[in-house]
């Protein structure tokens, strides 16, 4: 096949010594299969923010710390090199989740190094030692079902006390090989305590898993395991091993919408005693 631009490098450079072919083109990457002395691995090609499906990554990267304060300033300013930086951010930021997520427990592909806007990481495999099929590929019993449905709600946990949300999580984003799921795909993973859209992003993440899973075992579809992990979250009772129920009492507590308004007038007076106050200051200093 013709060698990706991208790819030339790696080749001329021996990090990579034979592209075997295209596996996927999707809305962040392209993905080859490519051989690294004896093994067999993934090359993910990150594609430029202008061409990336990623329509709201400025909603997924709220909150992520960037430690050199010249490289924030210069992201923040969307300069020629801030948009490069934030780029590199972007795709860093998978292999950084990645090497996290695999330290506390959860199944992810090892990745092996990036250079270039190229990752080279694990190819997961099936029994035959060919790609493993995704989530959505999978065909399986009810008992099945309920058994990794249980896997990937702890994978949910351990990615959460780890202060990470995958924000992309589907049955699209799990590869599926003789021990069980795995978890691909994470440049968008989301920082739980710092962005102000976590909550909304793991919940859609846990309804989307559940919903796939709840098509071969229905019961899962009554069950609140997003708002159950939530708010054992935002109690600081999350730990690795909390067990879950998939249950959740909602509050019967109407909220008291007069004493809201009350409090936010108070705090309107106030500040315009605030500044009344400062005014009178100013024209006595005059």
């Amino acid at each position: 096949m013709k060698i990706p631009k991208r790819l030339q490098p790696l080749l001329e450079d021996g990090l990579i010594d034979e592209v075997v072919g295209r596996l996927m083109s999707g809305k962040e990457a392209d993905v080859f299969i490519v051989r690294c002395g004896g093994e067999t691995r993934c090359a993910k090609v990150y594609k430029e923010a202008i061409k990336r499906g990623f329509k709201q990554a400025v909603t997924y990267q709220e909150g992520r710390k960037v430690r050199n304060t010249r490289r924030a300033r210069a992201m923040e300013k969307g300069s020629k090199f801030g948009r490069q930086q934030q780029e590199e951010t972007w795709q860093t930021a998978e292999v950084d989740a990645l090497k996290l997520l695999a330290s506390v427990g959860v199944r992810v592909p090892v990745p092996y190094s990036c250079v270039d806007g190229v990752l080279l990481m694990e190819m997961i495999v099936d029994a035959e030692g060919l790609v493993a099929p995704r989530l959505s590929e999978v065909v399986m019993t009810e008992a099945e079902a309920l058994r990794d449905h249980e896997v990937m709600m702890r994978y949910v946990v351990l990615m959460l006390c780890a202060g990470v949300v995958h924000g992309d999580l589907s049955e699209f984003n799990v590869l599926v090989d003789p021990n069980g799921p795995v978890i691909i795909d994470l440049p968008q993973a989301v920082d739980a305590a710092g962005n102000n859209h976590a909550e909304s992003m793991l919940a859609r993440d846990v309804n989307n898993i559940t919903g796939y899973y709840g098509l071969y075992a229905p019961a899962l579809l009554e069950t609140k395991y997003a708002k159950e992990i939530w708010g054992l979250y935002e109690a600081g009772e999350l730990e690795p091993g909390t067990p879950l129920t998939g249950m959740f009492a909602e509050s019967d507590e109407l909220a008291d919408v007069g004493a809201v308004l009350a409090e936010i007038d108070a705090v309107q007076m106030e500040e315009l005693e605030r500044l009344e106050r400062q005014r009178e200051a100013e024209a006595d200093y005059d």
